[in-house]
């Protein structure tokens, strides 16, 4: 009996250890981590980072001066984005991901709603690691929350910043001046 009481402390030691070790982690490891050594699909698109590019060519130029790539205002201020999540993931991930939408509604004039007819949407899926496009590309476009490693709360904030417009820091072409 002392023996099995040993044991089960040993095992709730090593979960809570695990469980602090991932909550000391910040966005930018969870997502690092997440997408290292990542296999992806042929019919996903080529990642640097967590920022999608259709092809490795277009990584160097910026997709929202090529394209136009806002998200359009109504004519009450607010700029509405249709989402769809994926039924893939479970009922608690699901929350996660709309808490980390609805985190916007407070602080901006974003509202997410979820997809009736909308042409344009973010089509959030569980593929192969963590990633999203820069700004709207029109139609559906994937956002990647890996059911491993990806659904946390501020790792979809993460990479809904990216499908808004917004680049990473160390990538902008005025970070040194």
């Amino acid at each position: 009996m002392i023996a099995l009481k040993c044991i089960l402390g040993l095992v709730v030691l090593v979960a809570v250890r695990a469980w602090a070790e991932e909550e000391a982690l910040t966005t930018s490891e969870r997502i690092e981590r997440a997408n290292r050594d990542v296999v992806r699909s042929p019919d996903e698109p080529y990642v640097e980072d967590d920022v999608a590019y259709d092809s490795e060519a277009e990584r160097n130029a910026d997709p929202c001066t090529s394209r136009g790539c806002m998200w359009p205002r109504s004519a009450n201020g607010i700029v509405y984005i249709a989402y769809v999540i994926s039924n893939e993931y479970s009922p608690r991930e699901v929350s996660i991901i709309e808490r980390g939408l609805q985190s916007f509604h407070d602080v901006s004039c974003l509202r997410f709603v979820r997809r009736t007819s909308q042409r344009d949407y973010l089509n959030i899926r569980s593929l192969s690691g963590c990633y999203s496009y820069i700004g709207r590309l029109g139609n559906g476009q994937n956002l990647s929350l890996q059911r491993s490693g990806c659904v946390y709360h501020h790792t979809v904030q993460h990479e809904v910043l990216h499908a808004l417009g917004f680049h990473h820091e160390l990538k902008r072409s005025d970070r040194d001046q």
